[in-house]
């Protein structure tokens, strides 16, 4: 009998194993299995890259799931179909605490809901919160890593690069008081699924610029690709796999 796909990640609806690497970048997602024992890639589509090795000793998988919440939560959805119960986000952000430096890790409790995708899937002030225990085994193993990190509320978007000034934009200063540590575009969506379908879930983030301290995103400030930022998602992507133990 032939395996089905499942339809837009085409991942197989069989085989995944429970614990699952997620990361928006195929690149990322590729290099991520190098950590693997015996990666294989599982299945590939679109933006939806997928490897299954071992990591000691435990079968683990990672996929990419793209930029922004629609098209992660889709990721997200069919991987949990696929068999997916244990789902931690190794991504990047900005920062937005004043001093936060590129390399910085940040562990999420919670996610300030600001996407659509969350105000079309569940009632307004459903909380988008982490999974206590794999949190907790994160910061664990980040506390184990050496790398400075934090832990704390972030906030979830849809816009990265600024449009016109609205009256309800989102204040990254005013966020920033509130002790929202970071901003990113997929956790919200990875918590509140977690929270419908029952499987524990999780993020660590890698930031890769302040955007309290730069004004906001932009093409001219914005350099993702700095040493301090691929060293601090090899060792997020390390402390992650060491979590599932």
């Amino acid at each position: 009998m032939t395996t089905k796909h499942l339809p837009l990640t085409g991942i197989p609806g069989e085989g995944l194993p429970e614990s699952v690497i997620v990361c928006g970048d195929p690149g990322r997602a590729s290099k991520a299995a190098e950590q693997l024992t015996g990666a294989e890639l599982f299945s590939e589509k679109r933006e939806y890259r997928c490897f299954v090795g071992s990591f000691e000793g435990h079968r683990v998988a990672v996929c990419s799931h793209g930029i922004g919440a629609p098209g992660a939560a889709i990721a997200f959805e069919e991987l949990i179909r696929a068999g997916a119960r244990k789902i931690i986000r190794a991504g990047t952000c900005g920062a937005l605490q004043t001093g936060m430096r590129a390399g910085h890790l940040v562990i999420a409790t919670a996610a300030v809901q600001g996407t659509g995708y969350g105000r079309e899937t569940v009632p307004p002030g459903y909380p988008a919160v982490a999974d206590l225990d794999l949190t907790l085994a994160l910061r664990l193993q980040a506390s184990k890593a050496g790398k400075p990190f934090s832990c704390g509320i972030i906030l979830s978007r849809d816009n990265f690069y600024r449009g016109v000034n609205l009256v309800d934009n989102l204040d990254y200063a005013l966020l920033s008081e509130a002790n929202v540590q970071a901003v990113e575009m997929e956790s919200a969506a990875l918590f509140i699924i977690g929270s419908l379908r029952g499987v524990q879930t999780a993020s660590i983030l890698a930031v890769d610029g302040n955007v309290l301290e730069s004004a906001g995103e932009s093409m001219d400030t914005y350099v993702p690709g700095r040493q301090a930022v691929q060293e601090a998602v090899e060792t997020e992507i390390t402390i992650a796999l060491k979590s599932f133990a």
